[in-house]
Protein backbone atom coordinates (compact mmCIF):
# COMPACT_ATOMS: atom_id res chain seq x y z
CA UNK A 1 0.00 0.00 0.00
CA UNK A 2 1.72 2.72 -0.95
CA UNK A 3 2.33 5.66 2.20
CA UNK A 4 0.03 8.92 1.48
CA UNK A 5 1.93 12.50 0.50
CA UNK A 6 1.20 15.41 3.05
CA UNK A 7 1.89 18.99 1.90
CA UNK A 8 2.55 20.78 5.25
CA UNK A 9 3.14 24.74 5.22
CA UNK A 10 4.60 26.60 7.79
CA UNK A 11 6.88 23.47 8.82
CA UNK A 12 9.23 25.73 10.30
CA UNK A 13 7.06 26.84 12.63
CA UNK A 14 6.54 25.51 16.05
CA UNK A 15 3.60 23.37 15.65
CA UNK A 16 5.04 22.57 12.16
CA UNK A 17 8.32 20.93 13.42
CA UNK A 18 6.95 19.21 15.71
CA UNK A 19 4.67 17.21 12.98
CA UNK A 20 8.18 16.84 11.29
CA UNK A 21 9.62 15.19 14.50
CA UNK A 22 6.55 13.10 15.44
CA UNK A 23 6.15 9.28 14.22
CA UNK A 24 4.03 11.03 11.27
CA UNK A 25 7.04 11.72 9.27
CA UNK A 26 7.33 7.96 8.96
CA UNK A 27 3.77 7.13 8.54
CA UNK A 28 3.49 9.52 5.81
CA UNK A 29 5.60 11.53 2.95
CA UNK A 30 5.31 15.05 3.78
CA UNK A 31 6.84 17.78 1.63
CA UNK A 32 7.51 20.68 4.01
CA UNK A 33 8.89 23.45 1.98
CA UNK A 34 10.10 26.55 2.81
CA UNK A 35 8.77 29.80 2.12
CA UNK A 36 11.20 30.19 -0.86
CA UNK A 37 10.07 27.19 -2.78
CA UNK A 38 6.24 27.56 -1.41
CA UNK A 39 5.07 31.23 -0.93
CA UNK A 40 1.23 30.38 0.05
CA UNK A 41 0.76 33.58 0.10
CA UNK A 42 1.29 34.29 -3.43
CA UNK A 43 -1.30 32.39 -6.00
CA UNK A 44 1.22 32.06 -9.09
CA UNK A 45 3.69 29.87 -6.37
CA UNK A 46 0.25 27.91 -5.22
CA UNK A 47 -0.42 27.05 -8.96
CA UNK A 48 3.18 26.50 -9.64
CA UNK A 49 3.34 23.64 -6.44
CA UNK A 50 0.01 21.89 -7.74
CA UNK A 51 1.02 22.04 -11.52
CA UNK A 52 3.98 19.83 -10.33
CA UNK A 53 3.41 17.99 -6.93
CA UNK A 54 -0.27 16.03 -5.85
CA UNK A 55 -0.58 15.50 -2.50
CA UNK A 56 -2.98 13.52 -0.80
CA UNK A 57 -3.43 15.48 1.87
CA UNK A 58 -2.45 19.07 2.71
CA UNK A 59 -2.16 20.21 6.17
CA UNK A 60 -2.33 24.10 6.53
CA UNK A 61 0.26 25.09 9.64
CA UNK A 62 1.49 28.39 8.31
CA UNK A 63 0.34 31.25 9.96
CA UNK A 64 1.33 35.17 9.60
CA UNK A 65 1.15 36.05 13.81
CA UNK A 66 -0.54 38.79 15.58
CA UNK A 67 1.05 37.85 18.73
CA UNK A 68 2.57 40.44 21.18
CA UNK A 69 5.93 39.36 19.76
CA UNK A 70 4.99 39.49 16.59
CA UNK A 71 7.46 41.50 14.11
CA UNK A 72 5.10 42.21 11.99
CA UNK A 73 1.76 43.39 11.77
CA UNK A 74 1.15 44.70 8.64
CA UNK A 75 -1.58 42.99 6.48
CA UNK A 76 -2.38 40.01 8.91
CA UNK A 77 -5.98 39.86 8.09
CA UNK A 78 -4.79 39.82 3.92
CA UNK A 79 -1.86 37.51 4.52
CA UNK A 80 -3.50 34.70 6.27
CA UNK A 81 -6.79 34.88 4.28
CA UNK A 82 -4.56 35.08 0.82
CA UNK A 83 -3.12 31.16 1.93
CA UNK A 84 -5.96 29.94 3.19
CA UNK A 85 -8.03 30.83 -0.09
CA UNK A 86 -5.03 29.72 -2.33
CA UNK A 87 -4.53 26.52 -1.22
CA UNK A 88 -8.65 26.20 -0.79
CA UNK A 89 -9.26 26.67 -4.45
CA UNK A 90 -7.38 23.71 -5.60
CA UNK A 91 -9.44 21.72 -3.15
CA UNK A 92 -10.13 19.23 -5.79
CA UNK A 93 -6.86 18.22 -6.32
CA UNK A 94 -6.70 16.84 -2.75
CA UNK A 95 -8.25 14.29 -0.41
CA UNK A 96 -8.72 16.51 2.08
CA UNK A 97 -7.60 19.93 3.85
CA UNK A 98 -6.89 20.23 7.35
CA UNK A 99 -6.49 23.31 9.23
CA UNK A 100 -4.41 24.52 12.33
CA UNK A 101 -7.17 26.11 13.34
CA UNK A 102 -8.04 28.53 16.61
CA UNK A 103 -10.51 29.19 19.31
CA UNK A 104 -9.99 33.08 18.97
CA UNK A 105 -13.15 32.42 16.31
CA UNK A 106 -15.00 32.43 19.28
CA UNK A 107 -14.21 35.85 19.55
CA UNK A 108 -12.33 37.38 22.28
CA UNK A 109 -14.63 39.37 24.10
CA UNK A 110 -17.46 36.69 24.22
CA UNK A 111 -15.06 33.77 25.59
CA UNK A 112 -17.11 31.39 27.39
CA UNK A 113 -16.81 27.64 29.07
CA UNK A 114 -16.22 25.13 27.12
CA UNK A 115 -17.61 26.79 24.00
CA UNK A 116 -19.56 24.45 21.11
CA UNK A 117 -18.08 24.57 17.63
CA UNK A 118 -21.58 26.05 16.59
CA UNK A 119 -21.10 29.29 18.60
CA UNK A 120 -18.85 30.77 16.28
CA UNK A 121 -21.89 31.96 14.50
CA UNK A 122 -22.83 34.32 17.75
CA UNK A 123 -20.05 36.92 17.60
CA UNK A 124 -17.99 38.44 14.99
CA UNK A 125 -14.65 38.30 16.10
CA UNK A 126 -13.44 42.32 16.62
CA UNK A 127 -9.45 41.00 16.40
CA UNK A 128 -8.02 40.63 13.19
CA UNK A 129 -6.69 37.22 14.20
CA UNK A 130 -10.36 35.68 14.97
CA UNK A 131 -11.96 37.64 12.19
CA UNK A 132 -9.71 35.71 9.28
CA UNK A 133 -10.65 32.66 11.57
CA UNK A 134 -14.03 33.80 11.14
CA UNK A 135 -13.91 34.38 7.35
CA UNK A 136 -12.37 31.19 6.32
CA UNK A 137 -14.71 29.30 8.12
CA UNK A 138 -17.61 30.45 5.93
CA UNK A 139 -16.21 28.73 3.48
CA UNK A 140 -14.85 25.38 5.54
CA UNK A 141 -18.88 24.81 6.87
CA UNK A 142 -19.67 24.55 3.34
CA UNK A 143 -17.11 22.53 2.24
CA UNK A 144 -16.28 18.85 0.67
CA UNK A 145 -12.91 17.94 2.06
CA UNK A 146 -11.80 21.05 4.70
CA UNK A 147 -12.13 20.37 8.15
CA UNK A 148 -10.84 23.23 11.15
CA UNK A 149 -8.89 21.79 13.89
CA UNK A 150 -9.57 24.42 16.31
CA UNK A 151 -7.03 24.55 19.18
CA UNK A 152 -6.65 26.75 22.16
CA UNK A 153 -3.93 26.90 23.96
CA UNK A 154 -1.10 24.78 23.01
CA UNK A 155 2.58 24.37 24.08
CA UNK A 156 5.77 22.26 24.03
CA UNK A 157 8.88 22.56 22.27
CA UNK A 158 9.66 25.05 19.59
CA UNK A 159 7.33 27.62 21.04
CA UNK A 160 7.76 31.20 21.21
CA UNK A 161 8.85 30.71 25.49
CA UNK A 162 9.65 34.92 25.83
CA UNK A 163 5.58 34.78 25.43
CA UNK A 164 3.65 31.31 25.82
CA UNK A 165 3.18 30.71 29.28
CA UNK A 166 4.05 27.32 30.04
CA UNK A 167 7.32 27.40 27.96
CA UNK A 168 8.04 30.73 29.59
CA UNK A 169 7.47 30.16 33.75
CA UNK A 170 9.73 27.21 32.86
CA UNK A 171 12.66 29.01 31.28
CA UNK A 172 12.24 31.84 34.26
CA UNK A 173 12.67 28.64 36.58
CA UNK A 174 15.63 27.30 35.12
CA UNK A 175 17.50 31.11 35.78
CA UNK A 176 15.80 31.42 38.83
CA UNK A 177 13.37 34.33 37.68
CA UNK A 178 9.84 35.29 39.30
CA UNK A 179 7.33 33.28 37.17
CA UNK A 180 4.64 36.42 35.99
CA UNK A 181 0.71 36.35 35.35
CA UNK A 182 -0.72 38.83 34.11
CA UNK A 183 -4.14 38.01 35.25
CA UNK A 184 -5.11 34.61 35.79
CA UNK A 185 -7.09 32.59 34.03
CA UNK A 186 -8.86 28.66 33.00
CA UNK A 187 -7.28 27.65 29.94
CA UNK A 188 -7.78 24.23 27.64
CA UNK A 189 -3.83 23.79 27.13
CA UNK A 190 -3.61 20.92 24.58
CA UNK A 191 0.31 19.11 24.69
CA UNK A 192 1.36 19.70 20.99
CA UNK A 193 2.62 15.60 21.28
CA UNK A 194 -1.05 14.84 21.80
CA UNK A 195 -1.80 16.46 18.61
CA UNK A 196 -0.12 14.44 16.55
CA UNK A 197 -2.53 11.37 16.79
CA UNK A 198 -5.50 13.70 16.33
CA UNK A 199 -3.96 14.95 13.49
CA UNK A 200 -3.39 11.15 12.24
CA UNK A 201 -7.21 10.21 13.03
CA UNK A 202 -8.33 12.83 10.45
CA UNK A 203 -5.91 11.82 8.01
CA UNK A 204 -7.10 8.50 7.72
CA UNK A 205 -10.70 8.91 8.48
CA UNK A 206 -14.08 10.34 7.11
CA UNK A 207 -15.15 13.08 9.88
CA UNK A 208 -18.89 13.92 10.01
CA UNK A 209 -18.01 17.81 10.67
CA UNK A 210 -16.27 20.40 9.18
CA UNK A 211 -15.19 21.84 12.92
CA UNK A 212 -13.47 20.31 15.92
CA UNK A 213 -12.57 21.48 18.82
CA UNK A 214 -9.05 19.74 19.80
CA UNK A 215 -9.51 20.48 23.30
CA UNK A 216 -8.17 18.25 26.12
CA UNK A 217 -11.47 17.73 28.69
CA UNK A 218 -10.29 19.88 32.06
CA UNK A 219 -9.13 23.39 31.95
CA UNK A 220 -6.43 24.33 34.38
CA UNK A 221 -5.29 27.84 35.64
CA UNK A 222 -2.47 29.72 35.09
CA UNK A 223 -1.59 30.14 38.64
CA UNK A 224 -1.74 26.44 39.04
CA UNK A 225 0.37 25.59 36.07
CA UNK A 226 2.73 28.01 37.83
CA UNK A 227 2.38 25.99 41.20
CA UNK A 228 2.95 22.97 39.30
CA UNK A 229 6.42 24.23 36.96
CA UNK A 230 8.02 25.24 40.96
CA UNK A 231 7.51 21.83 42.03
CA UNK A 232 8.60 20.06 39.35
CA UNK A 233 11.83 22.29 38.89
CA UNK A 234 12.61 21.93 42.92
CA UNK A 235 12.67 25.19 43.00
CA UNK A 236 9.26 25.77 46.27
CA UNK A 237 10.05 29.09 47.22
CA UNK A 238 10.59 30.42 43.60
CA UNK A 239 8.09 33.34 43.63
CA UNK A 240 5.17 34.00 41.50
CA UNK A 241 3.71 37.71 40.33
CA UNK A 242 0.37 38.30 40.00
CA UNK A 243 0.19 41.64 38.17
CA UNK A 244 -3.93 42.00 38.22
CA UNK A 245 -6.22 39.91 40.81
CA UNK A 246 -9.13 38.18 39.83
CA UNK A 247 -10.11 35.93 36.98
CA UNK A 248 -9.89 36.85 33.56
CA UNK A 249 -12.42 34.67 30.77
CA UNK A 250 -11.65 31.25 30.02
CA UNK A 251 -10.01 30.11 27.27
CA UNK A 252 -12.04 26.67 26.48
CA UNK A 253 -13.60 23.78 24.47
CA UNK A 254 -16.12 21.72 24.51
CA UNK A 255 -14.65 18.35 22.70
CA UNK A 256 -17.24 15.58 23.04
CA UNK A 257 -18.08 16.06 19.39
CA UNK A 258 -14.43 14.90 18.70
CA UNK A 259 -14.53 12.34 21.39
CA UNK A 260 -18.00 10.88 19.43
CA UNK A 261 -16.26 9.93 16.56
CA UNK A 262 -12.22 9.68 17.95
CA UNK A 263 -12.97 7.11 20.65
CA UNK A 264 -9.12 6.59 21.30
CA UNK A 265 -9.11 10.11 21.83
CA UNK A 266 -6.35 10.31 24.79
CA UNK A 267 -4.18 13.03 26.45
CA UNK A 268 -0.76 13.21 28.78
CA UNK A 269 -1.55 14.26 31.73
CA UNK A 270 -0.92 17.70 32.44
CA UNK A 271 1.68 17.63 35.23
CA UNK A 272 3.32 14.96 33.30
CA UNK A 273 3.51 16.94 29.66
CA UNK A 274 4.69 20.08 31.84
CA UNK A 275 7.88 17.67 33.47
CA UNK A 276 8.40 16.61 29.91
CA UNK A 277 8.93 19.82 28.31
CA UNK A 278 10.89 20.90 30.96
CA UNK A 279 13.57 18.18 30.83
CA UNK A 280 13.90 18.88 27.20
CA UNK A 281 14.35 22.93 28.30
CA UNK A 282 16.91 21.45 30.93
CA UNK A 283 19.06 19.77 28.43
CA UNK A 284 18.34 23.26 25.91
CA UNK A 285 19.22 25.41 28.43
CA UNK A 286 22.31 26.87 26.87
CA UNK A 287 20.22 27.71 23.40
CA UNK A 288 18.06 30.17 25.98
CA UNK A 289 18.60 34.17 25.81
CA UNK A 290 17.74 35.56 29.47
CA UNK A 291 17.64 38.83 28.47
CA UNK A 292 13.90 37.28 26.23
CA UNK A 293 12.74 36.71 29.55
CA UNK A 294 13.57 39.53 31.56
CA UNK A 295 10.90 41.68 30.51
CA UNK A 296 6.69 40.56 30.05
CA UNK A 297 5.46 41.45 26.53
Amino acid sequence: MLMKTILLTGGSGFVGKNILESFLSEKYIIDAPSSRELNVADDKSVAQYFASHHPDVVIHAAVKPGHRNAPDFNNLFFTNTRMFFNLERYSDQYEKMLVIGSGAIYDNRNYRPKVKEEDWKNNIPVDEHGFCKYVCEKVIENSRNIYDLRVFGIFGKYEDYAIRFISNAICKSLFDLPITIKQDRNFDYLYVNDLMPVLDWFISENPLYRSYNVTPDKSVSLYDLALMVREISGAPDLPILLAQKGLGLEYSGDNRRLRSEYTKLAFTPIEESIKQLYNWYFFHKNELNKKFLLIDK
